[in-house]
């Protein structure tokens, strides 16, 4: 992946990533299908770019219910809230939904300007706050698509969501119906039977994760 790209070095050429890098010693890690890459109650330092894969956050409660508060795409980052908190058990669990490809670097060389006076290290910084901002506007989101009392609302409510971001009423999700389900805090079998209704009635179109808004 091209670095430059991804959004917390946004901004920056390649040549000045690669003289940042040297201050930030990054460790690239592969993970496995279904492996665990940060785990609910671990302390972590570190903020996670995802280079190649995707990974999924999701959280669970003591009964075990698990509900998904999101996915990270390749050139995402995650953990960073977390990092940022020094001593901030994790409320999350990070898996791999696919065999993945991180790259960890340490908050503190992040937030620390160098030695040698980087001047992009400034940019770097700023970046970073952009990225929690971001993640701060998905959790908002999120909460708007689940405040619907209804399956169909919460379902409407996901799906222009994404039909905005896509520019398009035809569109792919990056979760199956399982993980919408537990996106959505809807019981899944509940949740299938009202997505062929919806079908039925002309809303939609759906194969697999591909949607068609009917408008």
């Amino acid at each position: 992946m091209n670095l430059s790209n991804i959004m917390l070095f946004r901004g920056l050429q390649e040549q000045e990533i690669t003289l940042l890098l040297n201050c930030l010693s990054p460790i690239t890690q592969n993970y496995k299908k279904g492996e665990t890459i940060l785990s609910d109650g671990s302390v972590t330092e570190n903020i996670g770019i995802i280079l190649s894969g995707m990974a999924m956050i999701s959280c669970n409660d003591i009964w075990g219910n698990s509900s998904i508060l999101g996915n990270v795409p390749p050139g995402s980052v995650f953990a960073e809230v977390y990092a940022c908190i020094p001593g901030q058990p994790m409320l999350v669990t990070v898996s791999a939904v696919e065999d993945t490809t991180v790259l960890f670097v340490n908050v503190g060389r992040v937030l620390t300007t160098c030695s040698n006076a980087c001047p992009f290290h400034t940019r770097l910084i700023r970046n970073l706050l952009t990225v929690c901002a971001h993640k701060s506007l998905q959790l908002s989101q999120r909460i708007q698509h689940t405040s619907s009392k209804s399956i169909r609302g919460r379902l409407m409510s996901y799906f222009s969501e994404s039909a905005k971001r896509a520019k398009s009423n035809s569109f792919l999700i990056p979760y199956n119906r399982q993980q919408l389900a537990d996106y959505l805090n809807v019981d899944r079998s509940t949740m299938c039977n009202e997505l062929s209704i919806m079908q039925k009635d002309g809303m939609i179109e759906y194969n697999k994760n591909h949607i068609i808004l009917k408008v």
